[in-house]
């Protein structure tokens, strides 16, 4: 398995296999609905990742904007490409929320609304609200 999988935690987090996407829950949910997406070639140039690639990208990004704006109602959200840790391509999916939400009965802060987003600081979930999230969002995607 690539590292980059086993770092995300494909096998217990993964919400969607795209032909040539990987739709993963974050397990530190910078905010509710927090996710990542790994192109499955595993290039470490965005620019070597194949067409087909960029065309369902974008297919991919709709359903997920579809999705999690009926579920959270989020009032943006951020597409971050970093690759500096983790060199394969990829993207962190975070929504932003100007005031609090709440899922599961626990509180989901955005403590950087307005900023950019600060993976350090993430809302503490355990493994049955990980799950709750996975199964919620896997059932409204399209």
């Amino acid at each position: 398995m690539q590292k980059i999988l086993e770092k995300f935690d494909y096998e217990s987090l993964l919400i969607k296999e795209y032909k040539n996407w990987y739709l993963i829950l974050r397990k530190e949910q910078t905010t509710l609905g927090s996710l990542v997406l790994i192109e499955k070639s595993f290039k470490t140039k965005y620019s070597d990742i194949s067409s087909q690639s960029f065309l369902e990208f974008g297919e991919v990004v709709k359903e997920i904007e579809r999705t999690l704006s009926a579920l959270f109602i989020y009032d943006k959200i951020n597409y971050l490409m970093l690759m500096m840790v983790d060199d394969e391509v990829h993207y962190h999916i975070v929504p932003r929320y100007s005031h609090d939400k709440i899922f599961d009965d626990i509180i989901f802060k955005d403590n950087d609304w307005k900023g950019p987003p600060n993976f350090n600081e993430f809302n503490k979930i355990d493994n049955e609200t990980r799950k709750n999230l996975i199964k919620l969002i896997k059932n409204s995607l399209e």
